[in-house]
């Protein structure tokens, strides 16, 4: 009988070979979490250190810092590696503060809202 070796029991639990590398965790909401690894269990519940919401508007983005942050692993959509060599964004996003990227976000959804109550409205046009 053969027993497994600790870098077979690292390599078979995928989330242990994240652990203290900063990752990216995409949540049911839509909303982006970036931060170090430090600790999850079998639920996928998980912590991160130094952990940031990155709000994305258009053209615009801001990291809105967490702290410490735990997710409950019901939550999680997405766990991914950040390429610490690699830009994280392409070059034509502009980083811009929070009270900015909350505007942004309340302008971007009255204008979803508008478009919608818009398209209501002509319902009875019948189009088809």
């Amino acid at each position: 009988m053969s027993w497994a070796s600790p870098e077979d029991i690292l390599l078979s639990t995928s989330l242990a070979t994240y652990l203290d590398k900063k990752i990216l965790v995409l949540l049911r909401d839509g909303r982006k979490l970036l931060g170090l690894l430090r600790s999850f269990d079998q639920f996928a519940n998980v912590v991160l250190e130094g952990a940031c919401d990155r709000t994305i508007v258009g053209d615009l983005y801001c990291d809105i810092p967490l702290g410490l942050y735990v997710i409950r692993g019901e939550n999680v959509v997405l766990i991914g590696e950040l390429d610490l060599e690699k830009e994280e964004l392409p070059p034509h996003m502009t980083r811009v503060s929070t009270a900015e990227i909350k505007r942004a976000q309340k302008a971007e959804g009255d204008a979803t809202a508008l478009k919608g109550s818009m398209r209501k409205r002509m319902e009875f046009l019948d189009f088809d």
